[in-house]
């Protein structure tokens, strides 16, 4: 008679069948948006700052769109988040925007979050948002269309002591040859920050805060002087070029 040696096939289904079956739990995190000045939460309209190129300004508002937010593990898997497509629009003058809930990220531990500042060319299309605020910073279509990334509002003192309006608008940018467009450039960069200690917990909810430091837009890696660009830049690639170099310094976690 043959005896078949049935007992190590059916233990090692077993294992592999549990192995299969492992069950991932899941958790939400928060993140709370700051708007500082060089360590200083924004007074509005009231404080006046000092940027590296000696302008003396104050701030209005500030609303920005982030994208394709994503957490790193340690072994480097990207998490990408699913609320809201990814995206978040912050308004410093609506407070619910201030806080951002997101949902079933993967328990664990994470060693970075990464970030689209402003939206990448599949969501920046006009009439992606249809309800207010977001549709509210609508680009012109004549302009590249979409939605500006950036919208930093406010004043400052120019020469002769005259006090002018500022508005860093950040968005697709324009080529142009003899006063026609000729291409258009997308001033979307990632970001990629550190995280320190920072986990998943389906028992808790987790948190972090991102903050904006807005001095930064004018000093790293380059001096942006708004006596040498002027209130507004849509239309001036070079500017928004400065300033997408100067934003990947501009966020930090805390």
């Amino acid at each position: 008679m043959v005896v078949l040696h049935r007992f190590p096939v059916f233990f090692a289904l077993i294992l592999l069948f549990s192995a299969c079956t492992k069950k991932e739990f899941y958790g939400d995190a928060s993140i709370h948006f700051a708007i500082q000045v060089d360590g200083d939460d924004v007074r509005y309209h009231l404080s006046d700052y000092q940027n590296v190129a000696g302008n003396r300004y104050k701030i209005d508002e500030v609303k920005f769109f982030i994208s394709d937010v994503a957490f790193i593990t340690h072994s480097g898997e990207k998490v990408k988040v699913a609320t809201d497509d990814g995206i978040h629009y912050f308004d410093s003058n609506i407070p619910s925007t201030f806080d951002w809930n997101v949902k079933n990220l993967i328990e664990g531990q994470y060693d970075s979050i990464t970030f689209v500042f402003g939206l990448l060319p599949e969501q920046n299309v006009t009439g992606y948002f249809v309800n207010p605020p977001e549709n509210n910073m609508a680009w012109p279509d004549v302009l590249g269309g979409g939605y500006h990334y950036m919208q930093i509002n406010g004043t400052w003192l120019a020469a002769n002591d005259t006090v002018k309006m500022f508005n860093l608008h950040t968005g697709i940018g324009q080529i142009y040859d003899q006063g026609e467009i000729t291409s258009f450039v997308p001033n979307f960069f990632t970001v990629s920050l550190p995280l320190n200690s920072f986990a998943i917990d389906r028992e808790a909810l987790s948190g972090l805060q991102l903050v904006m430091n807005v001095n930064e837009w004018f000093s790293n890696p380059n001096v942006f002087d708004l006596d040498e660009f002027g209130g507004s830049i849509m239309q001036n690639q070079a500017a928004q070029q400065l300033l997408r170099e100067n934003g990947k310094s501009v966020f930090s976690v805390r």
